[in-house]
C-alpha cells in the first residue's frame, strides 16, 4: 500500500466507491465526483494499463486510445513498479468486458 496518499479522507473515497452497485450508479457518482476530462483520462489510463498487460506495443495503444507514448510509459511504469492493482482488477473482470 502506498503510504503517501492513506488517510481518512481517501479512505472515506474508497468505501464511497465499494458501495456502488451498478454501473448507471458509477457515472451518476463519477459525474458528480469529477470533471468529464478526469473521468476520460483515468478511463485512458485503465485501457492503456489493459492494452500493456495483453503485451500490446506502444505504438498499438496510441492509436488505439489516443493517449501519448509519455502517458503509456507513465502506466508501464505503474504496471512494473506499482503495487498491482491494475492485475488484481483485471484478473477479476469477466472478459466480456475486458477492451478487445
Amino acid at each position: 500500500m502506498n503510504s503517501k496518499i492513506k488517510d481518512e479522507s481517501v479512505d472515506f473515497l474508497f468505501h464511497s466507491i465499494l458501495a456502488l452497485q451498478t454501473l448507471d450508479e458509477c457515472y451518476d457518482f463519477f459525474e458528480d465526483l469529477c470533471t468529464v476530462p478526469e473521468i476520460k483520462a483515468m478511463s485512458q489510463r485503465i485501457n492503456v494499463a489493459y492494452l500493456l498487460s495483453e503485451k500490446r506495443v506502444y505504438s498499438e495503444i496510441v492509436a488505439k486510445t489516443g493517449a501519448s507514448t509519455a502517458t503509456v510509459s507513465r502506466v508501464n511504469r505503474s504496471l512494473n513498479y506499482g503495487c498491482d492493482g491494475y492485475d488484481l482488477v483485471f484478473n477479476r473482470l469477466p472478459d466480456e468486458v475486458k477492451p478487445k
